[in-house]
């Protein structure tokens, strides 16, 4: 009996852990080369950013939610790199998924992050970039070209998101 509580222990914990990661539905899978696809997100200072805005400058949009354990270990790096380049050379949007605002608004004062995100609730806007797995950055050309794509496997460091980053404003 004790095995049988152990080993669903640890079923239970496996599927919890990768449930915030890999949960597979419909939606699109972007490529390196793909254009970023058309969106619209309200921040939470107020503006409205859009895939037009970020035409123009060297992007960075990330997709995440607090409460997954790789999304936890991207967004130190993501704050990092904002606090080196934004706004006036990297452009940012950071984008939950399925995850409101009040939670968000937590774990950013917990962790005193203080990059603009955009709640949003749904999938809808997370499906215009991918069908499964966060987090996910998307760093663009000044053409709105995708150029390199991180997810959770690796999980990228600072130092190789710098290096892109660096590669396109050069």
């Amino acid at each position: 009996m004790r095995r049988i509580l152990s080993f669903s222990a640890i079923i239970c914990l496996v599927l919890c852990c990768s449930g915030c990661i890999n949960e597979k539905l419909q939606g699109a899978d972007l490529k390196v080369g793909d254009r970023l696809p058309d969106f619209s997100v309200k921040m939470n200072d107020g503006r409205v950013v859009t895939d037009e805005d970020l035409i123009g400058s060297v992007s960075c949009v990330v997709l995440f939610h607090t409460s997954c354990p790789d999304c936890q270990s991207t967004l130190p790096s993501i704050q990092r790199l904002y606090d080196e380049y934004a706004p006036e050379t990297v452009r940012f949007a950071l984008i939950s998924r399925e995850e409101g605002a009040e939670e968000i608004e937590s774990y950013w004062t917990e962790k005193s992050y203080d990059m603009p995100y955009s709640a949003q609730e749904s999938r809808k806007v997370y499906n215009k970039f991918a069908s499964s797995r966060i987090p996910r950055v998307y760093i663009s050309d000044k053409d709105g070209i995708i150029r390199y794509i991180y997810t959770d496997n690796p999980i990228p460091s600072y130092d190789e998101l710098k290096s892109c980053l660096e590669s396109l404003i050069r």
